[in-house]
């Protein structure tokens, strides 16, 4: 099994420790950051990373387009986690065994240049008011269902 995850434009270096933190849990393969994602050395990173930015291979790209060829050379599929109208339940999908999670900015979502190149995008189901949730939560319990599902 091998997952990967992509970081584009996820603005809080607080947010990006905490995934990293994550992805050490569950033994992500690489983490890609892109965009104006924060990246090590960060102190806020660090903070909430508590040390998994020397366990967690990764690697930064500004340019996520750089990315997003490397991953189709390398085959390795695109699963985003978005609410779209084409979105499906993340339980609903087979989850093949090598994947990459791609995970946007808190505000405005993922680049439609990511998702044209996923070959599904999963959403977390919503019941409140507010209908979303921290992408460092919503990363878990995506990453966690995705890692026991492959």
């Amino acid at each position: 099994m091998e997952l990967y995850i992509l970081l584009n434009n996820v603005r809080s270096a607080f947010n990006v420790g905490s995934i990293f933190r994550t992805s050490d849990a569950v033994g992500v393969k690489k983490i890609y950051l892109s965009g104006y994602s924060p990246y090590p050395p960060n102190f806020r990173l660090e903070k909430t990373a508590l040390g998994a930015t020397n366990f967690v291979n990764w690697e930064y790209e500004k340019d996520i387009f750089s990315v997003l060829k490397y991953l189709r050379e390398q085959e390795i599929p695109i699963i985003s986690a978005e609410q779209t109208e084409k979105s499906v339940d993340y339980r609903d999908i087979k989850y093949p065994k090598r994947l990459c999670l791609a995970m946007g900015n808190e505000v405005s979502g993922i680049e439609d240049e990511i998702l044209k190149d996923s070959m599904s995008v999963v959403e977390i189901p919503m019941y409140g008011k507010k209908n979303s949730l921290n992408v460092s939560v919503a990363f878990g319990i995506l990453v966690y269902h995705i890692k026991n599902n492959m």
